[in-house]
């Protein structure tokens, strides 16, 4: 791996930075704030996006505040200027999902994804901003998604990774009748400063029941635990070294003013003395591609590249990870250059370690 490719794969695009939650954990810093991307944002993006779509299969990735509060009539137009290569997906809390939007769905053949964090008891952070549960609006957007037919992947939110936790959380989604799940442990980033620093036996544990979860019903497509068999896989045939991409992927986030963030979208709105605002330009005055080339001249980034560098020669684990997050690095530890956090030891290091402590398990149980 080395540097930023120029060619991302895919475009996260803020349409609004409202959010109808309070979420206890979420970290944008703008939720409150209802300002929504103009068009001439997206017809930017578009421009540019046609030559990455060109070269395969590109998504742009509809995401918060909470997509939907844009309303129908206006995310229909940002969502107009991109022609065809392009898949379309939305993250969304689900709870403005109606008959109506499915319809938008449908028409606009958008992949949808939603926030859910399991059963009812494992929802108290989602919270309107009464601080009312929302979970009975969750749960009645994902019944239109089903009257329709539309298939979806759940995201799901765990603050307490643990045993006991993961079955629970497994069989919930079973029911629920999503086709891929994701798995993030809670992170400290953005205006969430709540603490993630758990007992590193209790989140293997919880990774290692969710291993075992998934091998007893494997319906779901179980994104971290399938990822990380994968590794395993490569690690066992001797081609592990293949797997991580030669570059990393860019990971594009325009806000909803047009302005860019790379490589972690949980960046976009803060503002530091050290590194200012994060960005790397504007997609009004400047070409994305041209954002994309001149990457490395953002001030964080080549401290976030040397961190990188860091990661790969003092962690057994790089080659499964890649390096920590930039974000979970600022947030965590308020520089780049730093290597390992509370993130990637809670959702890579005890991740891996959880897989493989369920093979040795249950290969000693064959046994």
């Amino acid at each position: 791996m080395s540097g930023i490719s120029a060619e991302p794969s895919y475009v996260v695009m803020q349409p609004t930075t409202l959010c109808n939650l309070a979420c206890g954990y979420c970290y944008l810093p703008f939720r409150r704030e209802n300002w929504k991307m103009p068009v001439a944002v997206a017809e930017a993006v578009a421009a540019e996006v046609a030559g990455f779509a060109g070269s395969g299969r590109f998504s742009v990735v509809w995401h918060g505040g909470e997509p939907l509060a844009a309303g129908p009539d206006h995310l229909a137009a940002l969502v107009a200027p991109f022609g065809a290569g392009v898949e379309h997906h939305v993250q969304t809390n689900a709870t403005l999902i109606d008959d109506a939007w499915c319809e938008f769905f449908i028409a606009h053949d958008v992949r949808v994804s939603v926030s859910v964090d399991g059963p009812r008891e494992r929802n108290g952070d989602r919270v309107d901003r009464g601080g009312k549960p929302a979970y009975d609006l969750i749960t009645k957007g994902i019944e239109a998604l089903q009257r329709h037919g539309i298939p979806f992947s759940a995201l799901c939110v765990v603050s307490e990774p643990r045993p006991g936790v993961a079955t629970e959380l497994y069989d919930y989604f079973l029911g629920l009748g999503c086709e891929v799940l994701g798995i993030n442990v809670e992170e400290q980033e953005g205006v969430n400063l709540r603490l993630n620093r758990h007992d590193p036996a209790a989140v293997t544990a919880f990774w290692a029941e969710l291993v075992g979860a998934w091998r007893a019903a494997p319906r779901i497509h179980l994104r971290e635990v399938e990822w990380s068999l994968r590794y395993a896989a490569a690690v066992l045939d001797g081609t592990a070294d293949g797997l991580l991409p030669r570059q990393l992927d860019p990971i594009p986030t325009v806000a909803h003013d047009g302005s860019v963030v790379l490589l972690s979208p949980e960046l976009a709105g803060f503002h530091d003395p050290r590194y200012g605002d994060f960005t790397s330009g504007n997609v009004l005055t400047t070409p994305l591609r041209r954002i994309l080339a001149e990457a490395a001249a953002t001030p964080w980034i080549g401290e976030f590249l040397e961190g990188v560098e860091g990661c790969r020669r003092s962690c057994p684990y790089f080659g499964f990870c890649g390096g920590a997050h930039a974000a979970n690095r600022y947030f965590e530890h308020g520089r780049f250059d730093v290597t390992e956090t509370n993130h990637c030891r809670n959702s890579k290091i005890r991740l891996l370690e959880g897989v493989l402590d369920h093979a040795r398990d249950h290969q000693a149980t064959a046994v």
